[in-house]
């Protein structure tokens, strides 16, 4: 199971990040190409799993030629109790970029690499965060598992046709 270094969709590419980004990232330092508010907290959190050659470790969310955001796996796929390999995906972009679609189209890009892999994907969500329950929603995520141990929403995206899930 893994996934392509560079996904791509319509507007976005979708590439992981090098040991270098990831260390200014970790650290909050910008770059060249990369908005003014980019990397964001979440995006520096994010780097703590950061691991060389993984492609489920994060990725930037490029429009054009400017990095808005971040997408990745909370790690490699494992085994669900149905034994359904299983990801969670996180994702969050600068809030100049909100309003545009670009989160439902990184993600919907990411699933279709994920789908074709066999491997199911969660999401943890503040319940009060209604934009990406959106997001997360329109991707398919229909399976709503309660809520984790910070009081997050999970949710699940079923695996389409005979995949499982």
């Amino acid at each position: 199971m893994s996934l392509p270094e560079l996904v791509t969709s319509e507007r976005l590419t979708l590439p992981v990040w090098t040991p270098d980004e990831a260390a200014d990232i970790r650290a909050g330092r910008s770059r060249e190409g990369w908005h003014r508010d980019y990397p964001r907290q979440d995006d520096q959190d994010a780097a703590g799993m950061y691991h060389r050659g993984d492609p489920w470790a994060p990725r930037h969310i490029i429009r054009g030629a400017t990095a808005l955001g971040s997408i990745g796996f909370f790690g490699p796929p494992e085994d669900a109790a149905d034994g359904t390999p299983e990801v969670e995906v996180g994702y969050g972009l600068v809030d100049e970029a909100h309003g545009y679609g670009f989160a439902t189209e990184a993600l919907k890009a990411l699933l279709a690499e994920t789908d074709a892999a066999g491997v199911r994907v969660r999401a943890s969500v503040e319940p009060t965060n209604k934009p990406s329950i959106r997001v997360l929603v329109k991707c398919g995520f229909t399976e709503l598992r309660g809520a984790n141990e910070d009081g997050e929403l999970v949710m699940a995206r079923p695996l389409p046709g005979n995949l499982g899930g």
